[in-house]
């Protein structure tokens, strides 16, 4: 991979993760600070606690999308697959740390899910019957995403995925977990809530 394209596509996937497409939809519906709300978070499940379900499946797409839009636009300006997975990275890191918010951005999900249906469809097909399973069951968002975040790169393996795009997967499910590392204490403690339970009501 040439160093110039890894450098293009690395800055170009942050700037384009960075958008906060969950703080600006917010506003425009006349909802003030997402950041003020619930976790505070940026993502589509905090968008979800206003109440507005259309607003955050607005949200989920477009976090979703704008990795996809980063892995497909960079591959096919370089014709390398692997440059648009490392846009693909970058996106993450940027949703999850946006320059435009003090690097407090979202914790990744959409984003990571989004990478998965444009960049590898095997992991995709590992992590979407995952999280909707153990989500049905247990009503834990964190839970699902992290159950998934374990599986995939073992199953993006499996299926045959080349070893940059498993290696990939490997420091993208890491980077969830570290998103989730508050979530994480919280579940080995018994004190995440389920969705749609408060916190303090789950303490």
């Amino acid at each position: 991979m040439d160093g110039i394209a890894f450098i293009i596509a690395a800055l170009g996937g942050y700037f384009l993760g960075s958008i906060p497409f969950g703080l600006f939809i917010t506003r425009a519906a006349g909802l003030g600070d997402i950041r003020e709300i619930g976790s505070g978070n940026i993502g589509a499940t905090n968008v979800l606690r206003t109440g507005r379900k259309d607003l955050a499946l607005a949200t989920l797409l477009l976090d979703s999308f704008k990795a996809g839009l980063a892995i497909v636009g960079f591959a096919l300006v370089f014709g390398d697959r692997n440059v648009g997975l490392i846009a693909g990275v970058f996106a993450f890191i940027g949703h999850c740390y946006p320059i435009w918010l003090r690097f407090k951005g979202g914790k990744g999900v959409a984003t990571y899910a989004g990478l998965l249906l444009f960049a590898s469809w095997k992991g995709f097909l590992i992590a979407a019957p995952i999280w909707l399973a153990v989500f049905f069951f247990s009503r834990i968002s964190s839970l699902a995403a992290l159950t998934a975040a374990t599986l995939v790169p073992i199953g993006g393996w499996l299926l045959g995925e080349t070893q940059f795009a498993v290696g990939v997967l490997v420091v993208l499910s890491a980077l969830v977990f570290w998103t989730h590392r508050a979530n994480l204490k919280r579940l080995l403690s018994g004190t995440e809530p389920k969705f749609g339970q408060k916190k303090k009501d789950a303490a």
